[in-house]
């Protein structure tokens, strides 16, 4: 009998093996099934082909075939499957990236979106030669409109026309116009995508030079990976479009993935313009309509070039030849929930299975990035200079605790801040304000017992939003109204410690009452379009100064921002993180270059209480290779990523006891594998209790990440009560 592998959507189950059935056509790899598990019926997708079932097995029987080729291309399958193994989750969860909305839903109705169109009858088409007779101005204007159209005219349109249902009703109770369904894409690229144009734009030396080089990679129709680590402002999304150009051309097919939501709308517009509607774009934000019709167009093969979030990476774009990684350093990237993939690293192993070439491309590589460039797995392409020769914006300093100490505690935006962005007001130039923090303020206390105001779910205190009149917990989303007075003590003397987003805005409102002042936040953008709308308004020169979090330090491009302002710029460095530095010094150096991309020169004003940290200080200067090099001999010191494999398990628990047991379980059980790596802990998390559940966690170090999942999965597997409530997370971007 006839076997196949079967992935279903359960959480870290692998694919299971089923028999296919006498007389039943065997499914194609990356066709859709029905197949029992348990008491119920499923929808699976076929994996692979097997000769038999394991050992002991009796496999059951597939109940049906729900497509006659595959829904999911085998390249996508064979990549889905990769990622399972790699980060050690389920088939289903990795193949669930990859797929299309509702696609495991088989039964439920179609999210196709149709029209109804109008057509002629042969009766009606009798009308015109004078055999039939219709009566009414209207009912021949309808009739001459069709005649002309032999596909026929949507119903819509014809409306539009001034011919009405009424009209049509009639017609067709004549028997002179019969209707259709056509099927019709969704588009969600909106009016000022589509209008998108450019100007004419001439390279530099070093755009020619870079651009040459990874023409030359892309033809010669072989893997490769290139870092284009180029200075901000120094054009890479020119290289990106020529280049995607170039392999469109040769009939090719191109994946470009930005890291946020919020710069898809400027990069597919600069794509449409060049490609027109063979662009599609594919991330969360869209409906699931729009996400379903812009995956078939391109399974159909109607596109040349996608463009999306890290999801976008699993299109089944037809014949690969390039993917490009914008910002490849962003922590966006990494998916926080199963599967755990990194998109970039997804991006770079999907580039060598249909042999294409991958292009990284940052002005603050990632360090595993550049260490591998250094190390030569990578071509290293630099950029080192701005398009126009403009200079880089010129940094400045300020130490809070001069501040602090002339001022009090309480200052927000600091004298030098406040006094060069009233100039930018005075010019009519416009600022942006940054702090990768939300909220109002960060933290309440009473200070009559000391109380403080906890998530009763979570390890953290609750962050005051003060426009909403709520303190909200930001992990696990629990909310209630501000207090009034302590739930300990009843007293009323309540404080409000820290400060967020929402604050900043709220003290340059006051210093500057006339500015028209932005925030952009998770809080702010959480209505669908919003941030696109905001951005370009600010784009469009409308509000003046744009506070927000680090969504805006991302890849944005506005020429007429002369300044740009860190606040509190060392905040990330206090994190129980091994990357605190390198994310700190990525952001800094990022919001420092929206600044002085037009033709006046930029300006960036850096506020900080540790302004002799190496990060702050190589940031200021925007010194990547300096900051590298100190960066590295840490990771090297203390043997994190990029110098070993790294894996993060974290174990939950009711309570902090049972998980610290579980974990020291399965510590056990490791330390008796004879390959070579180390473990760390386990200890509890720096974020202990989440959601109502307590968190431990251990760490597995090593050269083979091969061998430490292999000994992690065993050891889990003799536990399976414990496996349930465990998060491994293979090459974490955060260990909190």
């Amino acid at each position: 009998m006839r076997h196949i592998r079967v992935a279903v959507p359960v959480p870290q189950l692998e694919a299971l093996t089923y028999a296919v059935p006498e007389g039943m056509t065997t499914p194609a790899i990356g066709a859709r099934v029905h197949a029992a598990l348990g008491k119920r019926t499923v929808t699976g997708v076929v994996t692979g082909h097997v000769d038999s079932a394991p050992e002991g097995i009796a496999a059951k029987e597939i109940a049906d075939v729900l497509d006659e080729e595959a829904f999911v291309p085998p390249d996508v399958i064979a990549l889905a499957q990769w990622v399972a193994e790699y980060y050690a989750c389920g088939a289903g969860d990795a193949i669930s990236a990859a797929m299309p909305p509702r696609a495991w839903e088989v039964g439920r109705p179609s999210p196709f979106r149709t029209v109804r169109v109008a057509h002629l009858t042969a009766q009606g088409h009798d009308t015109r030669s004078g055999q039939v007779t219709v009566s009414g101005d209207r009912q021949r204007e309808a009739i001459a409109l069709l005649g002309a159209a032999p596909e026929g005219i949507e119903t819509p349109d014809l409306a539009r026309r001034g011919v009405a249902a009424g009209t049509l009703k009639r017609l067709a109770a004549a028997g002179l116009v019969s209707f259709t369904h056509r099927q019709i894409d969704r588009d969600p690229f909106g009016h000022a995508s589509r209008d998108a144009t450019r100007g004419a734009v001439t390279l530099t030396a070093e755009q020619s030079a870079a651009l040459d080089r990874l023409t030359a990679m892309t033809a010669a129709g072989q893997f490769a990976t290139a870092l284009l680590h180029g200075v901000t402002g120094s054009g890479k999304t020119e290289i990106y479009l020529r280049l995607a150009r170039t392999v469109a051309d040769s009939g090719r097919g191109v994946v470009m993935l930005v890291p946020e939501i919020a710069l898809t709308p400027a990069i597919s517009g600069a794509f449409r313009a060049i490609f027109g509607e063979r662009v599609a774009i594919q991330h969360s934000g869209l409906s699931d309509g729009e996400r379903h019709d812009q995956w078939h167009r391109i399974r159909r093969g109607r596109v040349d070039v996608v463009v999306g979030t890290r999801s976008a990476v699993f299109a089944p774009v037809q014949r690969l030849g390039l993917v490009i990684v914008d910002e490849e350093h962003d922590s966006s990237y990494k998916q926080e929930e199963s599967p755990r993939y990194n998109g970039r690293d997804v991006a770079v192993m999907r580039a060598r299975t249909a042999g294409a070439v991958a292009v990284l491309g940052s002005a603050t590589p990632s360090l595993e990035s550049f260490h591998n460039a250094e190390t030569g797995r990578y071509t290293l392409i630099s950029l080192e200079k701005r398009v126009l020769d403009r200079p880089m914006a010129r940094v400045t300093v300020v130490d809070m605790r001069s501040e602090y100490a002339a001022a009090g505690p309480d200052v927000v935006i600091s004298g030098p801040l406040t006094a060069a962005i009233r100039d930018r007001l005075e010019r009519r130039e416009q600022a942006m304000v940054l702090l990768n923090r939300r909220g109002f303020a960060t933290s309440i206390f009473c200070r009559q017992c000391g109380e403080t105001f906890d998530c009763p779910n979570c390890s953290v205190t609750l962050t005051v939003h003060r426009a909403a009149k709520r303190a909200r917990c930001h992990y696990c989303g629990y909310s209630t109204r501000l207090p009034s007075a302590c739930a300990a003590c009843a007293g009323q003397y309540l404080e409000h410690v820290g400060f967020g987003t929402e604050r900043v805005e709220a003290e340059l409102a006051a210093l500057f009452p006339g500015a028209r002042i932005a925030r952009v936040d998770r809080d702010t953008i959480r209505r669908r379009g919003a941030i696109t709308s905001l951005l370009k308004r600010f784009s469009a020169g409308q509000i003046d100064i744009l506070v927000g979090t680090q969504m805006i330090a991302k890849g944005h491009d506005f020429p007429q921002v002369t300044l740009v302002g860190v606040v509190s710029a060392d905040i990330g460095l206090g994190l129980a993180d091994f990357r605190a530095a390198e994310r700190t010094f990525q952001l800094l150096t990022q919001v420092a270059g929206r600044a002085g991309r037009g033709e006046v020169a930029g300006e960036a004003i850096v506020q900080t209480l540790h302004p002799s940290h190496y990060t702050i200080r190589h940031a200021c200067q925007q010194d990547y290779r300096a900051f590298y090099d100190d960066e590295i001999k840490f990771r090297r010191a203390m043997r994190y990523p990029p110098a070993v494999a790294l894996i993060n398990a974290v174990i939950r628990a009711p309570s902090i006891g049972a998980a610290l047991g579980d974990a020291a379980d399965i510590v056990k059980a490791l330390s008796t594998s004879v390959e070579p790596f180390r473990v760390l802990g386990p200890a509890p998390a720096p974020l202990s209790r989440l959601k109502g559940e307590h968190r431990t966690q251990f760490f597995m170090k090593g050269s083979q990440r091969g061998a430490m999942r292999k000994a992690l999965l065993a050891a889990l597997e003799a536990r399976p009560e414990i496996k349930r409530r465990t998060t491994i997370d293979v090459d974490p971007m955060s260990v909190l």
